[in-house]
């Protein structure tokens, strides 16, 4: 791929936030390119921040193992966070803002320290961590139906969208995060359940690859930088005038409502 070809695929996405969405982008990308897709989030991220727009950290994705196997790769993926996409515990996500989303929920983290090392372990990460909260991430496709392949996702910003964090703050000490429940609710209703376990065996094993990744790229987490380390069950489709809500084991609630009425 070319410079050029980078850059029509970076264009189409950002068209998709406020247009239609797309078809895949299999004549721009190779479905298994990583590198090419990466350059597309990476011109997208500069586009954005040069908009104003700022960054607050990175979210980890693909961490199920099945999910990598649907996708064909061996490994997660990562996508950036900007201040612009958070909502308030409890708070309200505009109908306006997003196309075919869809909401999880995961264990984030509050970096107190950089992790600039390639070869940071758990326990540098773990060390590092100034608290962990409780967060649904409500994903979301510029790819029109979800269509999509490992590089449409890493291309269109991990298939970010919004975020909420709880309201609870906790250090690690005391955490159970390997084994720690999770209940998410859509109107009342159980809709996935999970276990940090099913976050690449750990949350914090997300977050450690996330930081070897990143400062591998020359682009480190840095001190009060956001982590979602990925999701604890299986992602949910939401509708408007769904309210939604994830528990945490030992990290408390944490919810938000979709904007509408309910069909």
């Amino acid at each position: 791929m070319t410079r050029g070809t980078h850059a029509e695929a970076a264009e189409r996405l950002r068209q998709a936030y406020v247009g239609l969405a797309i078809e895949p982008l299999r004549d721009l990308l190779d479905p298994g390119d990583a590198d090419g897709a990466y350059m597309v989030q990476a011109i997208n991220t500069d586009a954005w921040q040069r908009q104003g727009r700022r960054v607050v950290g990175r979210k980890v994705g693909l961490t199920a193992k099945a999910v990598q196997r649907q996708l064909g790769v061996d490994q997660p993926d990562f996508g950036v966070l900007f201040d612009d996409m958070a909502i308030a515990d409890g708070g309200v996500l505009a109908r306006a803002a997003v196309r075919q989303p869809k909401a999880e929920a995961e264990v984030a983290f509050v970096l107190a320290a950089d992790l600039d090392d390639p070869a940071a372990t758990t326990a540098q990460v773990a060390a590092a961590v100034k608290s962990a909260v409780a967060a649904i991430e409500i994903v979301d496709s510029r790819i029109a139906d979800w269509q999509i392949t490992f590089a449409d996702t890493v291309a269109d910003n991990g298939s970010s969208a919004f975020f909420v964090l709880g309201g609870m703050r906790r250090p690690l000490p005391g955490l159970d995060l390997l084994t720690c429940g999770m209940i998410l609710e859509v109107n009342d209703e159980i809709m996935s359940l999970g276990a940090g376990a099913a976050c690449l065996g750990h949350p914090l094993e997300a977050a450690a690859w996330l930081a070897r990744t990143l400062a591998a790229r020359g682009d480190p987490l840095r001190a009060g930088d956001i982590v979602l380390s990925g999701a604890l069950g299986p992602m949910v489709p939401i509708a408007p005038g769904d309210h939604v809500r994830a528990t945490i084991g030992g990290l408390g609630t944490v919810s938000f409502s979709f904007e509408g009425q309910a069909e």
